[in-house]
Formats: C-alpha cells, structure tokens, sequence
C-alpha cells in the first residue's frame, strides 16, 4: 500500500508539472503579435498584457521604423536576427528612459540563438523573485 501511495504522488506530480508546462505554452501562443516589413526584415511585436499604452507606442515606433530600429538593435545586416526582452515587472519604460532589464541583442545567425541569448542578459539583471524575461520583439530576415 505504501509503495501504491507514492506511485500515485508521482503521478501526481507528474501530471501537476504536465498541466503547468501546458498552460504555459498556451499563455505564449495566446500572446497577439503585429508584425511588420521594414526593407528587407520582418519585425514581429508581441503585446504582452504587461506592456502599457506608453511602452506599446514606442514599441510599435521601433518596429516600424528602420531608424528607431537600429537605435535598439544596430545589425550588421538583413540576413541576421536580433531580439529585445523585457521583465514583465518592469516593463519596458522607467521614467522615460528603458527600464534596467531590458535587454536588446543582434547579430545572432538564427532566431533561437538570439532569443535564448537575450532572455539570458534580461534574466541576469531582473529581481529573481519576479516572473521571468521575456522576447517582445524579434527581428530576421524578411520572407
């Protein structure tokens, strides 16, 4: 019986972190996106519910406009990808300027590669008491 009682707190487990990896991948494929063409780049925004009015404008700035771009994201060129992450705590602007943990890195060779290296920077510098970074932008190579 005892033995019983812990196969059944595995597999409660199991299921718990099952459930919990699931409903985080509908929360990141719940997020809407506006994405954008600028010359030869494709420039995706994901509008986090965390993101206010203020952050929003000036993000939907930076992804529509080559040199509000290039100010976050300077790029060797059109065939590199690049990335912004943010702490959902802080957002993306404190007093007008960018807040400390955002993070905005370029000239990666593929998409993951630049995501997973700037959600690292973001995650370095944000309060580990508070949700984890992540990408609002993403810049590649235009289809």
């Amino acid at each position: 019986m005892r033995e019983m009682g812990h196969a059944m707190t595995v597999k409660n487990i199991l299921w718990g972190l099952t459930a919990a990896l699931m409903g985080g991948m509908a929360l990141a494929q719940d997020v809407p996106v506006e994405v954008s063409i600028l010359d030869s780049s494709q420039v995706t925004l994901h509008l986090y519910p965390f993101l206010k009015e203020d952050e929003l404008t000036t993000l939907r700035l930076v992804a529509t406009n080559r040199e509000a771009l290039s100010v976050f994201l300077p790029s060797k060129d059109a065939s590199h990808f690049a990335a912004l992450a943010l702490a959902p705590a802080d957002g993306f602007l404190q007093d007008g300027a960018p807040a400390p943990t955002a993070s905005a890195l370029s000239d990666f060779p593929d998409a993951q590669s630049a995501a997973t290296a700037v959600l690292a920077a973001c995650d370095a510098q944000r309060d580990p008491s508070t949700a984890p970074c992540v990408v609002v932008l993403e810049v590649g190579p235009a289809p």
